[in-house]
């Protein structure tokens, strides 16, 4: 079930948590992706909050927002760059997306699969993804004051695997939220140097998001980004074969020489 726009864009433009939740998932996309120039990025769910440093150089920025969400315009004092979109029919040509992140778009989907063979139909050869969701091991994901705490939390072997069923190859995986949920002095004075030290750990158990990179697979595997290849029934076989001829009887005399 996805959140509504409104409860999210308050989350992370008007609280204190939510703009430090926006620093630290937004600093490690900029680690993995340091640089967009003249490319297509692309967001689906709300991932607005991390695409603002694409905006300067990329070729195209577009933010994919679900109808149950709802969308709400952006960026503030430019251009609108945010489309309200079909959950499993997004308005982008096959092949187009160069980068695609996903935020608060795959875990609260009700159709999870058909969200990925998307992903998969966008991203152009060559093209990576870059998949945010909630930790199921950290923190965040049991807090229900975030919006990480709505939808299905991953663990990285999930993730992965979810992944490689629908054709992308994991290339790498990072986490951000080290720092606890909460907005208590303490723990907000102390943000930035958790999420420094946290990143120089894998960050599999303490994060409160994971972020896997993947590439597509070109050529897709037999089947197809997750779609099963059905066995040939075997009701028919030999329907319109020559039968066979019956087998002629030997004399009975003719059986004893």
């Amino acid at each position: 079930m996805h959140l509504d726009v409104r409860d999210l864009r308050s989350f992370y433009y008007r609280t204190a948590l939510g703009r430090a939740a926006q620093k630290a998932v937004r600093d490690q996309v900029v680690n993995v992706w340091p640089a967009a120039k003249g490319e297509t990025v692309v967001g689906f769910g709300f991932a607005v909050p991390v695409l603002r440093p694409f905006l300067a150089d990329a070729r195209r920025v577009i933010a994919l927002m679900p109808g149950p969400q709802g969308v709400m315009p952006w960026p503030a004092g430019q251009p609108n760059v945010s489309v309200l979109s079909e959950e499993t029919l997004w308005p982008i040509q096959t092949g187009q997306a160069d980068k695609l992140i996903l935020l608060h778009g795959l875990e609260t989907s009700e159709n999870a699969n058909a969200v990925l063979r998307e992903s998969y139909r966008v991203l152009g050869p060559g093209g990576r993804a870059l998949f945010i969701v909630p930790n199921r091991a950290g923190l965040w994901s049991s807090n229900e004051n975030t919006p990480f705490g709505f939808g299905r939390p991953y663990s990285l072997g999930q993730l992965e695997a979810q992944l490689k069923d629908f054709d992308f190859i994991p290339q790498r995986h990072v986490a951000a939220l080290f720092q606890p949920p909460t907005e208590q002095r303490f723990w907000m004075r102390t943000g930035n140097l958790l999420e420094r030290a946290g990143r120089s750990i894998t960050g599999r158990f303490a994060g409160g998001v994971l972020m896997v990179e993947a590439k597509k697979q070109v050529p897709a595997k037999a089947g197809g980004s997750g779609v099963a290849v059905r066995r040939r029934s075997r009701v028919l076989e030999g329907l319109g074969a020559p039968a066979p001829e019956p087998a002629r009887r030997v004399p009975r005399d003719a059986a004893k020489v």
